[in-house]
């Protein structure tokens, strides 16, 4: 039995959010990341062109890559991104209206979320995981465990904020995976033709959060 979305995004435990300037750039990182072992992408839509990206990167890698969508916030975004290929949806926020186009279309939803009110809301909406965002700013791990005191039940993805040197802290918080933005999504080392700075950081990424799993589990 294929895994599901779910399954794919908690077993690689990261959702790397790709905000690129052009297509070029898109597909050098996300060739990148996969040469790392990375092989889920979330394509926001302030990419240019991140419709025709996604259609893109779908043609390209076909079932060797889980696609999203991210920057999300109206259903139509969301059925559009969903028709050219992504198989979950993100926002920085929360619109229910989006959650329920992409339950409907039987995809994955990751609205954004800050705080206790409005995690909550999401999930009743429908959410499958909530993105706590921006969750540096409200202190990092120790808000993603505060969050999880009184709802112990939610599915939380930490964004903003996650790095290597922060990663594990988010984890041992009770995050089932992480968005990373810039520290592994490095636009400055494609730029540079240093695209294996990012191949090198997607490997410790997944080597870190190997190492969580094994300790947790022994």
């Amino acid at each position: 039995m294929p895994q599901s979305t779910a399954e794919i995004i908690e077993q690689v435990g990261l959702i790397p959010v790709l905000r690129a300037r052009n297509a070029a750039q898109a597909h050098a990182v996300v060739q990148a990341m996969i040469a790392g072992g990375v092989t889920v992408v979330e394509v926001t839509m302030t990419v240019p062109g991140a419709i025709d990206l996604l259609k893109e990167l779908k043609q390209e890698y076909g079932s060797h890559i889980l696609l999203g969508s991210g920057t999300v916030t109206t259903a139509a975004e969301a059925q559009a991104t969903i028709n050219a290929g992504a198989e979950f949806v993100v926002s920085p926020s929360l619109h229910p209206e989006v959650i329920q186009a992409t339950r409907t279309n039987g995809k994955l939803s990751i609205p954004g979320a800050l705080t206790p009110t409005e995690v909550i809301t999401a999930h009743r909406a429908g959410a499958h995981y909530v993105k706590i965002f921006p969750c540096s700013a409200m202190g990092g791990a120790p808000y993603l465990k505060s969050l999880l005191a009184p709802f112990p039940f939610l599915k939380l993805i930490p964004t903003g904020g996650v790095t290597l040197e922060t990663a594990a802290s988010f984890m041992q918080a009770g995050a089932r995976a992480l968005g990373v933005g810039g520290d592994l999504v490095n636009l400055a080392a494609v730029d540079a033709g240093h695209p294996e700075k990012i191949t090198e950081t997607a490997r410790a990424y997944l080597q870190l959060l190997s190492d969580l799993r094994a300790k947790s589990t022994s």
